[in-house]
């Protein structure tokens, strides 16, 4: 995602000072490309040290940093095939019209959930992910979907993965893990007091806590030691998780097919995964 749509994204959660800052890079992107950092302070009556530490907050060392970012945001950015419709359902639509603007809005959540998280961020996942003794799933709603679809993969690759759709079930076991351990987390809001506060307890003994929540700032990421995001318009589908829980299973596979590049024998486990199911089959 491009961190104009970052920016985007977090503007309301920032305060009046980042906000101030932000709204003037999305209205004029390109005049922000010319100024320098004081030269933007003055724009927005702002302190040059908050232009700086604007760009800290987005994850860059300096304001140059930020400057390349948003030269790179066009190129970076992520558009619905030609031809493809993406906005509001409406009651009225056609059964045409709704398919259209349902795929639409699904792939674009895809592409942007992708593009959000970057290979350092991933890559910290996959290194927790890959050491971990154990990884636990946490999770409510649809969100408890995803978590057991990633926990029966992982399970496939030789790993000890666990997952219970029982919030209580979830928090009994988190109790037992610790150092070196793994609690993946998956919000879309952040906002799952279950899962909050699963995540509170596995942090305090010891694990390592990766979030999967929106873009805006929220209670679990903030738990977090490694945080992955996800990108959904709910409003356009206008019914619950729909292009969340596709965002979350997209950015879930991508990392079962990471891993299993990361894993010499996966083939092996997945082959006899496989073989040992097709006694099921007719």
């Amino acid at each position: 995602m491009s961190i104009l749509k970052i920016i985007s994204a977090k503007l309301d959660s920032m305060a009046p000072a980042d906000r101030q800052i932000g709204q003037f890079i999305l209205d004029n992107p390109d005049d922000m490309l010319r100024l320098s950092s004081a030269a933007l302070a003055a724009e927005t009556g702002r302190s040059q040290s908050s232009v700086v530490k604007f760009s800290q907050k987005l994850g860059y060392d300096g304001y140059q940093d930020l400057k390349l970012a948003v030269s790179q945001a066009n190129a970076r950015e992520w558009s619905v095939p030609a031809g493809m419709i993406h906005s509001t359902i409406e009651m009225d639509d056609s059964f045409g019209v709704v398919l259209q603007k349902l795929i639409g809005s699904k792939l674009l959540s895809i592409q942007e959930t992708i593009a959000a998280n970057n290979e350092v961020g991933i890559g910290k996942a996959l290194d927790a992910l890959n050491a971990a003794p154990r990884v636990h799933m946490a999770g409510v709603g649809a969100s408890s979907l995803v978590a057991r679809d990633f926990s029966y993969k992982l399970q496939k690759l030789g790993r000890y993965a666990f997952h219970d759709s029982d919030s209580h079930v979830q928090m009994g076991s988190v109790s037992a893990l610790g150092t070196g351990d793994v609690l993946f987390a998956l919000s879309y809001s952040g906002t799952s007091i279950e899962t909050l506060r699963i995540a509170e307890l596995a942090a305090k003994r010891g694990a390592t806590v990766i979030s999967v929540t929106r873009l805006q700032e929220n209670p679990l990421m903030n738990v977090a030691d490694i945080r992955l995001y996800t990108v959904a318009d709910e409003e356009r589908a206008r019914s619950s998780a729909i292009t969340a829980r596709d965002a979350q299973l997209a950015l879930t596979d991508l990392l079962f097919l990471l891993l299993v590049q990361r894993q010499p024998d996966a083939n092996d486990y997945v082959h006899n995964s496989e073989a040992s199911v097709a006694v099921l089959k007719l």
